[in-house]
């Protein structure tokens, strides 16, 4: 009589657990999708040679996450094709006493991606973006070019966690 008791007192604590299962949790319009292709970014900005680098970004990110496996577009389930449709930068903080020099950017970095299937079916589409700050020295330029990679980073977890995650 314990053991039956014990047995059933079993079963109704881990019934709970019933629907959950180890491993990525795709949406389900992608449950079929497990290789992607991330062809190098289109830039339609004025910014020159960002394309590698956020390309690099978001295949990284997506080797981090685990969830579907980079490869080449011969052999992909789908094939991402992204665009760079922005990069600006905003003041954020100004000298004090003078506010129309500026010690601190906001810079944000925005792509419009849609994934494609193997049939040539649109699976997924939509925008990103990613941002950072940055304090301003002496050549402003310099200081953006070295925040890109801090923003093309934020970026591609944003894009990654809409993939895999669905949000």
């Amino acid at each position: 009589m314990k053991k039956a008791f014990a047995l059933l007192l079993a079963v109704f604590l881990l019934d709970g657990c019933a629907g959950y299962h180890l491993g990525p949790a795709t949406p389900a319009y992608l449950r079929n999708i497990h290789t992607i292709a991330v062809p190098t970014f289109t830039n339609t900005t004025l910014v020159p040679r960002i394309e590698v680098l956020v390309t690099n970004t978001v295949i990284k990110q997506f080797q981090q996450d685990g969830t579907f496996k980079i490869v080449n577009a011969d052999v992909a389930d789908a094939t991402l094709k992204t665009e760079i449709v922005s990069v600006g930068r905003a003041p954020a903080r100004s000298v004090r006493g003078n506010v129309l020099s500026t010690t601190e950017f906001y810079l944000s970095l925005v792509v419009k991606y849609t994934l494609v299937g193997r049939d040539g079916k649109t699976l997924a589409s939509a925008g990103v973006s990613g941002s950072t700050s940055f304090f301003v020295g002496t050549d402003v330029n310099t200081d953006e070019r070295q925040a890109l990679p801090l923003a093309a980073e934020e970026l591609a977890r944003h894009l990654v966690s809409q993939l895999s995650e669905g949000w």
